[in-house]
C-alpha cells in the first residue's frame, strides 16, 4: 500500500502540484506498481491525506490567482488551472484501472481540496471534517472538475446548488446526501482506512471489476474540463473591486491558517 500525503503545503502550491503531478505519472507509467525492497510489487490501494491534523487541503492557491488577474497573466492562471485539471484527472480516471484511490479527510477541504477528495473511489472522513466551495464569495466556481465529480454522486442539480450557496457541510451531511462514504470518530481515520482495506481486499478482483464499470459508466470528461477551465479563466480575469477585495480577505485568512 503506497500512501501519498500532502506535506505541509495546506493549499495546492505550484511546488506542490508539481510532486503530485509527477508521483501520479510515475506511478501510471509504472503499470501502477511500487519499487519496493528491489522488486516491483503491485500497488492495489492509495491514499491521499494531509500531514496536518486540522486540514486536508485549502484549495487553490489564492495568492497565485490574484497575482496572475493583477498582472493580467491570463496564460499563468490558465497553465496553473490544467496543471490541477490534469492531477485530478490521472487521480480518478487513470490510477483506478489497476488501484483503488482512497482520500483520508481529517480536518477541513475547501474549493480545489474538495475536489481533490472526491476524484478518489472512495472518500473516508473523520467527523470534526468540514466541505465547501468557497468561490462563489468572490464571483468564480470550482475550476477542477467539482461539477463533474460531484455530480456522479449526486446528479448535476444538487451539484450546481452545492457549488452556488457557499454553505460549509459537515462530513455528517455529506455522508446523509452520498458525497462522503464513510463518517468515523475523531483520530480514527487511519484505522478506519486499515478496515476499510482489510474487508475491500477479500474480494479485491470483484470489487475492482465493479469499480472499473462504475468509472465507464460515469468517466470523467476532459474536453468538459478543458472547457470549464477556460469559463472560469475569462471570468476570473475579469472579476470587479468587490470581488477581488473579498479574494484578498481570503487570503489573509488562507496564509493566517497555514502560520498557525
Amino acid at each position: 500500500m503506497a500512501q501519498a500525503p500532502f506535506g505541509q503545503s495546506q493549499n495546492f502550491s505550484l511546488e506542490l502540484l508539481g510532486d503530485l503531478c509527477e508521483l501520479y505519472k510515475s506511478i501510471r507509467d509504472g503499470g501502477s506498481t511500487w519499487l519496493a525492497s528491489g522488486n516491483f510489487q503491485p500497488i492495489n490501494y492509495i491514499i491521499l491525506k494531509s500531514a496536518n491534523p486540522e486540514y486536508f487541503s485549502l484549495g487553490g492557491d489564492l495568492a497565485h490567482f490574484r497575482e496572475c488577474i493583477q498582472l493580467g497573466n491570463k496564460r499563468g492562471l490558465r497553465d496553473y488551472s490544467m496543471q490541477c485539471v490534469d492531477m485530478i484527472y490521472d487521480w480518478s480516471s487513470h490510477l483506478g484501472r489497476q488501484t483503488t484511490t482512497i482520500s483520508l479527510v481529517q480536518g477541513r477541504a475547501l474549493g480545489g481540496g474538495f475536489e481533490a477528495a472526491l476524484a478518489s473511489d472512495y472518500l473516508i472522513a473523520e467527523e470534526q471534517s468540514e466541505f465547501g466551495f468557497p468561490e462563489i464569495l468572490f464571483g468564480l466556481f470550482p475550476c477542477t472538475g467539482g461539477m463533474s465529480l460531484l455530480a456522479r454522486r449526486v446528479g448535476a442539480y444538487q451539484a450546481e446548488r452545492m457549488m452556488s450557496n457557499g454553505k460549509i457541510y459537515t462530513a455528517k451531511e455529506l455522508k446523509d446526501l452520498g458525497v462522503v462514504d464513510e463518517v468515523c470518530p475523531t483520530g480514527k481515520g487511519t484505522a478506519t482506512v486499515e478496515k476499510f482495506i482489510a474487508e475491500h481486499q477479500k474480494h479485491w478482483h470483484a470489487r475492482l471489476a465493479l469499480q472499473r464499470g462504475r468509472a465507464r459508466l460515469s468517466p470523467l470528461n476532459y474536453q468538459e474540463l478543458r472547457t470549464v477551465v477556460e469559463e472560469w479563466v475569462e471570468i476570473a480575469m475579469n472579476l470587479g473591486e468587490t470581488d477581488l477585495r473579498v479574494m484578498d480577505m481570503l487570503i489573509k485568512m488562507q496564509h493566517a491558517r497555514l502560520a498557525s
